[in-house]
């Protein structure tokens, strides 16, 4: 597994506007051609170039892992048709006023850690669509889980401020390996400058050498 420097939109900030998991790349409308193409051969993965609530920011309002997909309730029912086509998984609607799914979520094929903002119903929901273990608790304060930490089935990246009680806690219910660090040069929102799958961690291009080398010790040991 390699840990890549990329940027969108002359920015670093691509965990907001890109989503994959092992299979799938989902990009937004429009995106440049040359770009995707190197991206989806770093992920390994087919693109798929779509919207959600007829917007660019497929990493901020979706959650996906390789078991289903979890849209937002302002997503479109002609972008829940074409997704599920695409992609031929299982998809479901989160009925929350949170739409911003990917800042209130962080889950892999194993686990996810989610916001206690969510109700009982919506971690059903998640439970279901997702066929994962789910478990509501703050991270370093933050009810936005899933803007401060990142996972895929080997590692994760989380809020250099997060608990060590708690990082035992989301190690065991996502089976992986934590680490604390920030993303492009000091950022403790994690989720913002990451899109990983598990075979490539892509990463802000203003991520720093030492940023990198948490994220080694995360998501390659």
């Amino acid at each position: 597994m390699d840990i890549i420097k990329f940027d969108v939109y002359r920015g670093p900030n691509i965990g907001v506007y890109i989503n994959a998991n092992d299979d799938f790349l989902l990009l937004p409308m429009g995106f440049a051609q040359t770009k995707a193409e190197k991206l989806a051969e770093y992920l390994k993965t087919e693109i798929i170039y779509s919207s959600v609530a007829n917007t660019r920011l497929l990493g901020a309002l979706i959650v996906m892992n390789n078991n289903g997909i979890l849209l937002p309730k302002t997503a479109y029912m002609d972008e829940y048709e074409f997704l599920k086509k695409e992609t031929k998984m299982e998809i479901g609607v989160l009925d929350s006023k949170y739409s911003a799914l990917g800042n209130v979520i962080c889950a892999n094929d194993k686990g996810a850690v989610v916001s206690p903002w969510l109700s009982k119903d919506d971690c059903k929901t998640i439970e279901q669509v997702l066929g994962v273990e789910v478990l509501q608790k703050r991270i370093a304060g933050f009810n936005q889980t899933g803007a401060v930490m990142v996972a895929n089935n080997s590692g994760a990246a989380i809020h250099p401020e997060a608990d060590e009680e708690d990082m035992k806690t989301f190690a065991n219910i996502m089976g992986v390996k934590i680490e604390q660090t920030t993303i492009n040069n000091g950022i403790p929102y994690v989720m913002s400058g990451i899109v990983a799958n598990n075979h490539t961690v892509v990463v802000g291009s203003m991520t720093s050498g030492p940023e990198i080398m948490m994220l080694t010790r995360a998501f390659l040991n």
